[in-house]
């Protein structure tokens, strides 16, 4: 499957919008988009011309697939699946994003970043009650536990992770525990508790033409 694999700080700076792809790096005075907030490419100064209303929704999907490093197809499944359940279809999309494994590896602070967290699940290093998975978009579900394998504790980055993790806070629907390494799903969050900035009805109107 193909995967960007360019520079993540060019993401940012297309998007007009930090999006915290390369975690504690973007919270520092090296972040590529608090240097140079503005569009990459020769022509990438010249803000301000009009976009269309569908220019508008595809850079607001563009900017949440790239959020959660997912694919066209990958993203397109996601929203049907969405799509299918009782609700607002784009609270539910969003929903499902966060219980990808890669992303609560993410939120509890076990990584730096998505692209981190999708690594070290695909390394075995994590059990969720207590049974290995590499897979990063297994859909993690309420009072799960994820924890980190005995011989996967001493590594070094995941240490640096959650040290700190400080710097963007746990969210309120996760349970942390740092001295043993593991966290509870406590409930799937609301739409408050996403604080994200995302317009996700943007998405829903481009899906739905």
């Amino acid at each position: 499957m193909a995967r960007y694999t360019g520079s993540a700080c060019r993401i940012c700076r297309r998007e007009n919008e930090k999006l915290f792809l390369k975690g504690d790096r973007c919270y520092s005075d090296k972040c590529a988009f608090d240097r140079r907030g503005y569009a990459p490419g020769e022509h990438g100064q010249r803000r301000g011309r009009k976009i269309s209303d569908y220019g508008v929704q595809l850079r607001e999907k563009q900017k949440v697939k790239r959020m959660y490093g997912l694919s066209e197809k990958q993203f397109r499944l996601f929203f049907k699946r969405a799509d299918k359940q009782k609700g607002i279809t784009g609270t539910n999309l969003l929903v499902l994003l966060e219980r990808r494994l890669d992303n609560i590896v993410y939120r509890m602070g076990f990584a730096n970043s998505r692209t981190q967290g999708r690594h070290f699940v695909l390394h075995r290093h994590f059990l969720i009650n207590g049974k290995r998975v590499n897979i990063p978009s297994y859909m993690v579900k309420e009072g799960d536990i994820i924890e980190i394998r005995e011989k996967s504790r001493e590594i070094q980055s995941i240490g640096d992770s959650l040290d700190i993790v400080v710097r963007r806070g746990v969210p309120h629907w996760i349970e942390l525990d740092k001295e043993q390494k593991k966290g509870v799903l406590k409930h799937f969050p609301t739409r408050e508790e996403l604080t994200m900035p995302i317009q996700e009805q943007l998405i829903v109107e481009l899906y739905s033409k």
